[in-house]
């Protein structure tokens, strides 16, 4: 019996506008600073049209992306709300894959911004196995102090010892896989931030990132007991912030590119792979081939990486070794760099820069549960 499982950060699916930009300048989208507004309510006009404009061929692409992923079940990151998710589903996936994801689930995180996690189910496998929800939970009020992670690092960024430990949320669903017990925890670690004391904005925000990946680990270590997570049947998908390598792009347009893998020294996620307590599948691709997003601040600043993850239990890893996972890059801007034999069609009308499906890629692997 297989499931097929992916993860996909679409990238700001809101029903809200953001009008914050005409008081201040680095909210305001690029394009209506090449006309000069002279009041808000005419600023608000132009934000609700340029919006609304572009949303239809964005939400286009990522429902293409996932179509085109297939999966059984879809965790998915930065969604606003359920109504958000309903519209999307029906007015979009739902033309592409028909009636496909009926079971959906969110809960309100802790995001500033709003956004969340959230799951979208099909009723059965595709070989007509049946998805059942037994019970799911959230552990956005979990604080630093409830799994005694606070720390001097922590203390320096200005966090306190009853602060919430994560900054969205890690949502817990209880499955059944065809009777097949299955347990899918999705996240969407602390972003990247700016850079802070000399340290860059990965660097700088470490320290949050590795107490979320502690807490996801603490979480599943209690569910499962200590030392006996190597026989269950889980995975932890996601957006993690973070990497672990990464593939430095160097050139330009005219002088052409070269690619060169990095290892990092330190990242938040060696909590889950240092000691096997979870397998990465991606490592099973080539290592320019494990990318998820394209990074770029101009020509000297400018790499893929991959921060959209599907963590394997050990069982699950051991008894799908020879599944590899995909990636679907076809709602990928012009502007990515491809490395060489990668490049894909992509999707109608997508822009150098927007429209896109998402600024990520979903991942996506069958597994066979047993």
């Amino acid at each position: 019996m297989s499931l097929r499982l992916a993860s996909f950060n679409v990238e700001n699916l809101l029903t809200r506008f953001d009008y914050t930009g005409f008081r201040n300048q680095l909210r305001q989208d690029r394009v209506l600073k090449l006309f000069e507004v002279r009041s808000e309510e005419i600023y608000q006009q132009l934000e609700q049209a340029r919006v609304v404009a572009s949303t239809d061929d964005t939400r286009q692409m990522t429902a293409l992306a996932i179509a085109d992923a297939d999966a059984d079940i879809i965790c998915l990151q930065e969604v606003d709300n359920m109504t958000a998710l309903q519209a999307f589903e029906y007015g979009y996936l739902y033309r592409m894959v028909g009636n496909g994801y009926r079971q959906k689930f969110l809960i309100e995180g802790n995001d500033s911004r709003g956004i969340d996690v959230a799951v979208m189910m099909r009723e059965e496998t595709r070989d007509g196995q049946p998805i059942v929800l037994k019970d799911i939970k959230s552990h956005a009020m979990v604080t630093y102090r409830d799994f005694n992670l606070f720390n001097d690092e922590l203390a320096a960024l200005g966090f306190h010892l009853d602060d919430k430990i994560f900054k969205r949320d890690c949502l817990e669903l209880d499955l059944a896989i065809g009777g097949v017990p299955f347990t899918l925890y999705v996240v969407h670690l602390k972003s990247m931030g700016p850079a802070r004391e000399g340290l860059d904005g990965r660097q700088s925000t470490m320290p949050i990132r590795r107490a979320e990946t502690l807490a996801v680990r603490h979480i599943v270590e209690s569910r499962f007991g200590a030392g006996k997570t190597a026989t269950k049947n889980f995975a932890i998908c996601g957006d993690m912030n973070d990497y672990q390598e990464r593939v430095d792009v160097i050139g330009t347009r005219r002088t052409g590119y070269r690619f060169e893998h990095r290892s990092e020294a330190a990242s938040a996620l060696d909590v889950f792979s240092h000691d096997g307590f979870v397998e990465n599948a991606m490592r099973r691709r080539d290592a320019l081939d494990r990318w998820t997003l394209y990074h770029a601040r101009g020509p000297q600043e400018q790499w893929l990486c991959q921060l959209d993850y599907i963590w394997l239990s050990p069982a699950l890893a051991r008894n799908n070794a020879t599944q590899m996972p995909d990636v679907i890059r076809s709602g990928q801007p012009f502007r990515t760099v491809f490395p060489p034999g990668q490049e894909v069609e992509r999707y109608p009308r997508t822009g150098w820069d927007r429209p896109k499906a998402s600024d990520h890629c979903p991942v996506v692997i069958t597994l066979d549960l047993l």
